[in-house]
């Protein structure tokens, strides 16, 4: 038998070598003959290589249940494996023996790892019951520890002020402390702490960046996500992916086609990609920009198509009416064998719409259910419901919306009036805006809208009533918003919004446009009346 220190030399050698299970179980055989069966440093090494090098987490469990008593090194490996698989329940049943057991002791290396955990499984009061634990273990003021509990928190818009406190406690707070704390309010939607949070950081690394641009982006907040983006590049910090990704995501809804193509070039110039990830990122961001050429080319020349290369590409041909051609990409995607998920219908189905494929789209909508076994969802509700009223089909529109299991949210009944608007159908639309005011009771324009049907229909006294009604409420119409790139500077207009810096100009071009001020309108209309 080697020697202790040339055995070890010798089985850490073999292991850097090892890239298969049948490798690996030779040496496990081989430690097992010479009586190294239970030596916890040999196991742990086997249960990592296992683990990192063969993604082989059943084994890595098999070799470490066969030992009699795994350390705190052993169960730690274990419970990061689960969590970061992730597989949250086989790490919260390995800690929970491990707690029951009372042995190993429980080490602070593992709290963050059950912490991950947890909120997936059990919730906030998940959380709460492994807090009690960290205070009895005494680990509670130890930096890593705490910033878990905090980040693990702040997963809970309720529990948010906790998270919070949990922070403000921390005598040592260190950049991780920081983006934690600032991701929990970009979760929460509440945006204005978090961007007061992130001013005040002392030192900001890609990361915390990286966090504040992703909560702007996620919380449709995108003239802020890239303003942030700009100010990140000033400070000197080098965009990474997941910043790319982020940012390709507000270039496509602000549609922003010149700053997705510089950053596309960057990408190619600093060798970012390819990455499946950012080749859907780059779909995505030319589909909303309604450069279809460019994010076909993009998705034809991605190696590794997963489901969401085939969604954006579907997605983005559906968005600009080219239904055939999304169809056409849902076929070559079941012929290379990838299963549809819920986003695919949604997909289709608008495509559908937007082409007015009617019984296409109840194909599709029946074939979800029937061949795929999915649950529509409200989404494809609203799908099917715009693309059966605007084909003037309401009776199967109000049968559907009749059968749904959840009741029908705005964007439902928003559909069907739509379809009502475009045949004149002020019965049911008047049914569906009643519906919308009382889902948001608040917006003045659902009930300028009814206002409006009962005119069409002669029943003024009752237009006249909802326009009291307005006015007594204090009920606002929401503003239309729209947006424009001039040099790389987006613009922001709002309805009835005079606070641009350039308004002035702005009136004198659309005046010379159209040949007449306002008040020549005025005098023309003043004219025309006495004659």
């Amino acid at each position: 038998m080697p020697a202790s220190s040339n055995l070890n030399t010798l089985i850490l050698g073999i292991l850097d070598k090892i890239n298969n299970l049948i490798h690996l179980k030779q040496l496990q055989a081989y430690l097992i003959t010479t009586g190294h069966s239970q030596d916890q440093f040999f196991s742990f090494k086997l249960v990592r290589c296992c683990v990192l090098s063969l993604s082989n987490f059943d084994y890595a469990r098999s070799i470490f249940s066969s030992l009699v008593s795994p350390n705190v090194y052993l169960y730690t490996a274990m419970i990061t494996a689960y969590s970061s698989r992730p597989d949250h329940d086989s790490s919260l049943l390995l800690y929970r023996d491990m707690v029951r057991r009372k042995r190993p002791k429980v080490s602070h290396f593992i709290y963050p790892h059950v912490l991950k955990s947890c909120p997936e499984v059990l919730g906030s009061n998940g959380t709460k019951m492994v807090h009690t634990q960290i205070v009895r273990t005494g680990y509670e003021e130890y930096p890593v520890v705490k910033t878990a509990l905090l980040d693990a928190y702040s997963r809970f818009s309720s529990d948010i002020a906790v998270a919070r406190l949990l922070f403000d406690e921390m005598s040592e707070r260190n950049v991780v402390s920081w983006t934690a704390m600032i991701s929990g309010y970009t979760r929460a939607g509440e945006m204005r702490s978090a961007i007061e949070l992130f001013e005040q950081m002392p030192d900001r690394d890609t990361p915390s960046w990286n966090s504040i641009i992703a909560g702007c982006t996620h919380n449709g907040m995108f003239s802020e996500a890239i303003h942030l983006l700009r100010r990140m590049i000033m400070n000197g910090k080098k965009p990474n992916h997941v910043t790319v990704l982020c940012s390709l995501s507000a270039f496509g809804h602000m549609g922003m086609l010149h700053l997705g193509k510089s950053t596309h070039n960057y990408l190619l110039r600093n060798g970012l990609g390819p990455n499946s990830h950012i080749a859907n990122g780059l779909v995505d961001m030319y589909g909303k920009c309604g450069s279809l050429k460019e994010a076909r080319r993009v998705f034809d020349e991605t190696p590794k198509r997963n489901l969401t290369s085939w969604n954006s590409m579907i997605n983005s041909f559906a968005l600009h009416g080219q239904s055939k051609s999304a169809i056409i990409i849902f076929e070559e995607m079941k012929q290379h064998g990838v299963k549809p998920d819920d986003i695919t219908f949604v997909g289709l189905l608008n495509a559908c719409t937007h082409g007015g494929l009617v019984e296409k789209g109840r194909s599709f909508f029946k074939s979800m259910v029937n061949d795929y076994g999915m649950e529509p969802d409200i989404h494809h509700y609203g799908c099917f419901i715009d693309l059966l009223g605007r084909a003037g089909q309401f009776e199967e529109a109000m049968e559907v919306i009749n059968a749904m299991k959840s009741p029908p949210d705005e964007a439902v009944w928003g559909s069907l009036l739509n379809g009502c608007k475009i045949h004149g159908r002020m019965d049911l639309a008047e049914i569906a805006v009643k519906k919308l005011i009382e889902i948001e009771p608040n917006n003045g324009g659902y009930g300028a809208m009814l206002a409006n049907i009962y005119g069409a229909l002669g029943e003024w006294d009752k237009a006249r009533i909802v326009w009291t009604t307005l006015k007594e409420q204090k009920a606002h119409k929401i503003p239309g918003c729209s947006w424009i790139e001039v040099d790389d500077q987006v613009h922001q207009f709002y309805s009835a919004d005079d606070s641009h810096f350039k308004i002035h100009d702005i009136h004198l071009i659309l005046e010379s446009i159209l040949g007449f001020s306002d008040e020549n309108i005025y005098l023309h209309h003043q004219h025309t009346s006495r004659l």
